[in-house]
């Protein structure tokens, strides 16, 4: 199950994180979202230690903790898509198809033209249609 989406902008500046748990469980989320900021840039800089290659958007597993398991992606403009989840068996091919289905709904929110480029995404149609993309995830769901 799928607990926190955000976006966050090529200077680390948070542009929209939601939280699909209590809201106790929305400041740890957030810490575990920034935390994750400097695994994607080690990943992004030393690309000979990760293995993966430059035009590999989907950086995979960025790290586990005890509860949840931290997912990450790179766009090519250095935005980057990060999930938390809780779900310990997880295929790596429903991740990528969610992070796919994820930056579609960002790039389309973004598209509008009264979007300011750099600033929080206010849009409640990408929020719902986030919503409804975490909903959906799981094994044997569909797109």
């Amino acid at each position: 199950m799928i607990v926190c989406v955000a976006v966050v902008g090529h200077e680390n500046n948070p542009l929209y994180l939601q939280s699909f748990t209590e809201a106790d469980d929305a400041l740890k989320l957030h810490h575990i979202v920034h935390s994750s900021l400097d695994v994607i840039d080690e990943r992004v800089n030393n690309p000979k230690k990760s293995g993966s290659t430059l035009n590999e958007t989907f950086l995979g597993l960025l790290y586990p903790t005890e509860n949840y398991k931290v997912y990450g992606y790179l766009t090519n403009t250095k935005v980057k898509l990060i999930m938390v989840m809780t779900d310990l068996d997880v295929k790596d091919a429903d991740v990528r198809s969610f992070f796919r289905r994820f930056h579609a709904a960002y790039v389309d929110a973004v598209s509008n033209p009264f979007h300011v480029p750099g600033k929080t995404t206010t849009s409640k149609s990408f929020g719902q249609r986030v919503g409804s993309m975490v909903k959906s995830f799981g094994p044997g769901a569909t797109a």
